[in-house]
Formats: structure tokens, sequence, C-alpha cells
């Protein structure tokens, strides 16, 4: 959805309580955002990505399964707008509010495919997160027998927006290739190259050292394609046995242990996505009413003896986190 809602003016008729003198219905309520400002309601799948439930292409195969419901009404189409106040839930669990934007950085290992579940049966990276993190999504993917740099954000949104090849941010990998590299067909990667009907952009590809029958190369690229090292090094008669990715934009692998994730501060988010992430804060909305100000009421006595609370079973326990089957 834009910035801005796009309403169609329809014209008065004879059924329209303007044209006939009956009394108006009231008006549809607002969703109210952080900066005071109204907007209508946001689209069902915009909802789930902003609460990081799950990316927006993912959202519409949940609707389609006949997870997602609004207001106990199962959706069967995700041209839905979700209004201030509305329940919304996922396989009966409502979905919470949106948090403020926050990422990490992942060092997946080899062996776990990126996705929330696997028909196969394999482990999966969000069956092996660190159990203190929330629910979270991944930017792009590695594949099953990738490792390397993972990023995971609490924002569909943000998700979405880092993958994009318009971002522009570049994803460098180390690679370990079986057979001899040719420098003339390396440097051929910068112009680009189509394999089987797809093509790919232009890649940077550097021989660092050379191991036996193995070399290892630096891979720069910004698309990301769907195994996309992988089948160009193929094309150019080499046999990726090993993918790292060490960074992803201006985020490093640098010396993360494999398995663990570590939070990427608020000040550094801020600095590399700027004015975006400012005005996507800005726009989140609360999805519920406005409370009416009500007259003061006076503060019941203390219980004589009774003493606050302290301690750690005094703080809100973090949500546990939800896995959708």
């Amino acid at each position: 959805m834009s910035k801005t809602d796009h309403k169609t003016t329809v014209g008065k008729t004879a059924g329209d309580p303007a044209a006939t003198g009956a009394a108006t219905p009231a008006a549809k309520p607002k969703a109210t955002f952080k900066d005071g400002g109204e907007k209508d309601g946001e689209r069902v799948a915009k909802v789930l990505a902003r609460a990081g439930m799950c990316s927006r292409r993912e959202a519409e195969r949940w609707i389609a399964e006949g997870r997602v419901a609004l207001d106990g009404k199962v959706l069967d189409t995700p041209a839905v707008v979700v209004p201030p106040g509305a329940v919304l839930s996922v396989d009966g669990v409502p979905v919470p509010e949106p948090e403020r934007t926050r990422l990490w950085r992942y060092h997946k290992p080899a062996g776990l495919v990126t996705t929330r579940s696997d028909p196969q049966g394999r482990q999966t990276v969000f069956d092996n997160l660190p159990e203190e993190l929330p629910r979270v999504v991944s930017i792009g993917r590695l594949d099953l027998n990738s490792e390397g740099l993972l990023l995971l954000t609490n924002d569909g949104e943000l998700s979405r927006r880092l993958e994009l090849p318009s971002t522009g941010w570049p994803r460098r990998y180390r690679v370990r290739v079986h057979g001899t590299p040719d420098p003339a067909k390396l440097a051929s990667l910068a112009k680009g190259i189509t394999v089987s009907g797809v093509h790919y952009g232009p890649i940077e590809a550097a021989l660092d050292k050379v191991q036996g029958a193995n070399a290892w190369l630096t891979i720069t690229l910004r698309e990301g394609k769907n195994r996309e090292v992988r089948k160009v090094m193929e094309a150019i008669g080499l046999d990726v046995n090993r993918l790292i990715r060490v960074a992803y934009g201006p985020f490093q692998l640098g010396i993360l242990e494999k398995g663990e994730a570590e939070e990427i501060k608020a000040s550094v988010l801020r600095d590399q996505l700027g004015r975006w992430l400012t005005t996507h804060e800005e726009e989140r909305p609360t999805r519920k009413p406005v409370a009416k100000p009500t007259a003061s009421k006076p503060v019941p006595a203390k219980p004589t003896g009774s003493k606050p609370a302290t301690g750690p079973a005094s703080r809100h326990a973090p949500a546990p986190r939800r896995r959708p089957a």
C-alpha cells in the first residue's frame, strides 16, 4: 500500500443517502499514527508483515490456506483492509501490535534451510535460533549447504525493502570452487551473464588463492537470485563446494560464531536506513481506537502492610515465540 490511500469518488445516485435525504451512516473509524495523523486501515498482508509474522507473499499463502481470520471470520482473499479496533488472528492466535523495527546478524550454519517449516522435515534456521529472539523473518535466504551472514528482522516490510535489487546493497561471498578459474571468464561476469534463459546482472569475481584442485574466490553481486552464485560458477566450468556469505550491504559477518545472533544497534540502523526508517516508524498504526478522555477517579488506598512488587517476578515476561504449523 502506498503512503497515500487512493479512494474512488462515486457520484450520487438514487440509492445514495445524501441524495435521498436519509441519515448519513457514521464515518468509518480511522487508524491512528504516532504523528497524530489518521489513515484508513492497512492491507492484511502488510499488517502481518509489519508484525514480523511473515512476508507479504507468505501472508497471501496463509490466507489461501484459511489460516487468517478478521474478527473471527476466515479470510479467503488478501484484498482486505484491517480497520482500527479489529482483531486479526493467525491459526486462532491474535496478531501482536508491531514493535519498533529491529535487525539481527545471524551466522547460519550449513545444513539448515531458510524457511519457517520444511515439507521434507529438515532442520530450519528458525528451529535453531537463540531462544531470546522474538519472532523474526529472514532478509533473503541462504540455501541448505550455504553458510554465513543471514539478516533477521521483526519487520516484514524491512525484509521486503532490503531484498529488492533497487536498494543497491551488495552481497559478498567467499566461495570455494573445484576446478581451475579462468581469469578472463571471471572478468567477463562484470558485464552480466545469461544462464538457462535467466539473466544475472554484473558480478564481481576475484581469485584469492589456489589450494590443490580447489580455489577460493571473492564474489560480490547485487541481485541475489535463487542459487545465483552456484549456477553462474557452473556456467563457467566451476563447481562450488563451499559458499560463505560474509557481508550484506554494510553489515559484516565478522567473528560471529556459527549459530549466534547479535542485534544491530538502533543508532546504526537509523544511520543506514535514514529517512525510510523514520517515515516507516511514523506511519506505524496502532490499529486500536483512540481512547476517549474519562473523568478522573480517586486512586484507591493501598491495603495496610502492602509492599510494591519488586524483582524479576514483577516484570512482564517476554511472549513465547509462535511458529505457525
